[in-house]
């Protein structure tokens, strides 16, 4: 994630802010141009600072219920984050209106890695056969019919249980699951990678061709696999996987190691931002020495981000041991998942060069 200022006043502002701590200035993202601006208002919508067009902007209709800050053309509209949503919980509830602002959280800072990667983000009521599309359910709610009634990923349909949204509900299911790491948007990136496989593999055989040599042969039965995943895991996964799920199918290794690759981009981009270094003094332990250079986003090397980020997941984990809090990044990144992440580099660097290419840029 990018560092923000106020334009007014340059104040640092985080991406969920809505109003200026310091000069009080209301704040909307600006996705074309990915940023925050201040905004001036005016009889009807704003001006954008950060927006030289002085175009009139509108917040996103979501926007009066406190889980969306991004602007909009017409009034009224959603944004292309909240366009997304099929069913949001229950807003009479205060606890489930709570839940559906975190999973906002979580799923607009998942579109702005999608959009910073040059990925499209297209709705399903735009395309309903090759779009992206959100159900989020909730145990206390009836199930809308045709809802999948667990988290999970049907054709462009991802379906997140709102439950996911509460800290301690999450920590019982990932005791309960044996994880050692489960965050809300850790589950918008795996499950939107089962989507991206569709519009970046599947369609493609010379593609394909590479995934099955690297994740393996994905019409093996998918319901085969997880049953005998559950009933007897792999104990042997962490010499060719980056977690024991992601042994289970080829398509769970392809959508586990693709949600890594978002949290290796957006960490970095977030360390870069910061201009992070380590340095330990009087040059010791000099593997754990590193500057974070790279906009990763722009970097073709893959190699390279990597060598930078994991001194730096390093000292993170160190410094949250120092908090008592669990390890920021508790895996490790064997060379055989090393080059299944490059693979998914490589393959988005060249849908990027691809889409510039048709768009005559």
């Amino acid at each position: 994630m990018k560092i923000f200022n106020c334009q007014q006043c340059s104040q640092t502002l985080l991406f969920e802010n809505t109003s200026c701590e310091s000069c009080q200035a209301s704040l909307g993202f600006l996705p074309d141009l990915m940023t925050i601006s201040a905004l001036l208002p005016l009889e009807s919508g704003f001006n954008a600072l950060a927006d030289t067009s002085k175009a009139i902007w509108y917040y996103c209709e979501n926007h009066q219920h406190n889980v969306c800050n991004w602007l909009v053309a017409n009034e009224g509209d959603l944004c292309e984050a909240c366009d997304l949503n099929r069913h949001i919980p229950n807003l009479e509830g205060i606890e489930q209106k709570q839940a559906w602002q975190e999973l906002e959280y979580a799923k607009h800072r998942l579109v702005y890695s999608l959009l910073q990667l040059g990925l499209p983000v297209i709705s399903k009521k735009d395309s309903p056969e090759e779009g992206l599309s959100f159900d989020f359910i909730s145990e206390e709610n009836v199930v809308p019919e045709g809802v999948q009634p667990t988290t999970g990923h049907a054709q462009g349909q991802v379906t997140i249980n709102a439950a996911e949204a509460d800290s301690a509900d999450r920590e019982q299911m990932r005791k309960d699951m044996k994880e050692s790491y489960r965050t809300l948007i850790g589950h918008f990136r795996h499950e939107v990678g089962h989507y991206y496989w569709d519009q970046l593999i599947s369609s493609d055989d010379s593609i394909t061709q590479q995934y099955r040599i690297m994740f393996g042969d994905e019409r093996a039965d998918y319901g085969e696999a997880l049953q005998q995943h559950y009933n007897a895991p792999n104990n042997d996964w962490q010499e060719q996987f980056v977690s024991s799920y992601a042994s289970s199918h080829p398509w769970e290794d392809w959508a586990e190691t693709w949600a890594h690759y978002l949290h290796i981009m957006d960490t970095m981009e977030t360390a870069y931002q910061f201009g992070i270094q380590i340095a330990p003094p009087q040059g010791g332990h000099p593997s754990l020495v590193t500057k974070i250079t790279l906009d990763p986003y722009l970097h073709t090397n893959f190699d390279e981000i990597l060598n930078q980020y994991l001194p730096l997941t390093f000292a993170a984990n160190n410094l949250n041991r120092s908090m008592g809090q669990p390890d920021l990044y508790p895996f490790v990144i064997v060379p055989a998942v090393r080059e299944k992440l490059r693979f998914i580099h490589h393959l988005l660097q060249n849908y990027r060069s691809k889409a510039s290419t048709a768009l005559g840029q």
